[in-house]
C-alpha cells in the first residue's frame, strides 16, 4: 500500500467517526453522504485539471445523482438529520 492510500483510508475513517449515528455505523444516509460529498469534491478537482476526462465526468454525474436521492430520503424520513448535514457539509438544498 502507497502512502496516498493509507491517507485516503485515514481519511475515510475520519469521516465515518464524524457523521455516524452510532458506534458501529457505517452505512446510514448520513455517512454515506458525508462519503460521496468528499469523493465528488477530489473528482471536481480533477476534472478542472483534466478536462477531457470523460469517463471519470460520468462517474461523477452518477455520484451526484446518488448522493441527491440519499439526502431527497433523509429529508423525507428526518428533516432534522437533513438539516444538520447539508448545513455541516455545506451542501446547496
Amino acid at each position: 500500500m502507497g502512502l496516498a492510500e493509507i491517507q485516503a483510508m485515514q481519511e475515510k475513517s475520519k469521516t465515518i467517526t464524524d457523521f455516524r449515528i452510532h458506534e458501529r455505523d457505517t452505512g446510514s444516509a448520513d455517512v454515506q453522504v458525508a462519503l460521496l460529498t468528499e469523493r465528488i469534491n477530489s473528482l471536481t478537482e480533477h476534472l478542472q485539471k483534466n478536462k477531457k476526462d470523460h469517463g471519470s465526468r460520468r462517474g461523477l454525474l452518477m455520484m451526484v445523482g446518488k448522493r441527491r436521492c440519499l439526502l431527497d430520503y433523509l429529508n423525507k424520513k428526518d428533516e432534522k438529520r437533513y438539516q444538520a448535514i447539508t448545513k455541516k457539509l455545506k451542501l446547496r438544498k
